[in-house]
């Protein structure tokens, strides 16, 4: 007895899309000019960085004059000053005191927004919406309006010119940030992980820093540099409440602007050190800072 097969069906042949066609060649001249608008907006942008780094090489008249020499004799004499080669004052002292109160602040502020944010996003506690509020609203009050009340309390307790008072206003300052933050980038953490944790019998410590900590690695780091740039460039709490001692080194850049007038190419010259800390953690975490922020936006 034989058997008959079903005879296959002919493949569908799929339509060849023309390279040359004018639809194919609208949306190429779009993405050519997207693209090329992109070139110019980046570069728009860095062309005040680049400005900077390439005045910093120049001398102090060279820099002074306007406008700018761009072909002026390049020197490393502001570089010399900057790190008191010059006889001026060491930066190091800022620059410590800078990393001291931002790396201690941004630990601090994870330690303390992680868990409210796991309380706002995962385990909601009661009327989350008006406690993320709340967090929303302390950043409403501007920030010259507090600095009065803060100085007073700092002189009467004896903290004036303390970096560990500095720490203590960065963390308070950036913790509703980093709370509205990590609370949406937990939300997308999957709850039945957190469940098979908990079943194991994992404790809400051990979840939290196990479970939800390596899951949620790109949104904290993404946190993290944030509240790291937004401490290592606060001035105004830095300038009124640091003399000598606690000085930072935004504090350290303003000495450069003085009654016998501003130092052009020194200034450029701190102010090209000082970024590097930023920049180097930016690129460091560059990886997970894309995915962090990009956490939620495809679904």
């Amino acid at each position: 007895m034989s058997t008959l097969s079903a005879p296959h069906a002919a493949p569908v042949a799929r339509p060849r899309i023309d390279p040359y066609a004018p639809a194919a060649k609208r949306a190429r001249r779009r993405s050519a000019g997207l693209g090329l608008l992109a070139w110019i907006v980046g570069i728009v942008f860095c062309l005040p960085a680049l400005w900077m780094l390439l005045t910093s090489f120049h001398s102090e008249a060279d820099a002074a004059t306007n406008p700018p020499s761009f072909g002026a004799g390049l020197t490393l004499d502001s570089y010399r000053v900057f790190f008191g080669a010059g006889g001026g004052a060491s930066p190091w002292p800022p620059l410590i005191n800078s990393l001291t109160a931002s790396l201690f602040s941004t630990v601090f502020v994870l330690v303390l927004a992680l868990p409210a944010a796991y309380a706002l996003s995962i385990k909601r506690v009661e009327k989350w919406t008006d406690v993320m509020f709340f967090f929303l609203s302390t950043k409403m009050l501007p920030v010259v309006a507090g600095l009065l009340p803060v100085y007073l309390f700092a002189k009467n307790t004896g903290m004036l010119d303390n970096i560990w008072l500095l720490v203590i206003l960065y963390t308070s300052m950036n913790l509703p940030i980093a709370v509205w933050m990590m609370q949406s980038f937990l939300a997308d953490v999957p709850v039945s992980i957190i469940e098979a944790a908990q079943v194991d019998g994992a404790r809400l410590p051990t979840v939290l820093a196990r479970v939800v900590a390596p899951v949620a690695a790109p949104g904290i780091a993404a946190t993290a540099l944030i509240c790291f740039i937004f401490s290592w460039n606060e001035l105004l709490f830095a300038r009124v409440l640091t003399g000598v001692t606690a000085q930072t080194a935004p504090v350290f850049l303003t000495g450069f602007v003085t009654s016998q007038g501003l130092f052009l190419a020194q200034l450029c010259a701190a102010s090209v050190v000082v970024s590097l800390p930023v920049l180097a953690a930016g690129f460091a975490a560059q990886d997970k800072l894309v995915q962090g922020l990009s956490l939620g936006a495809v679904k």
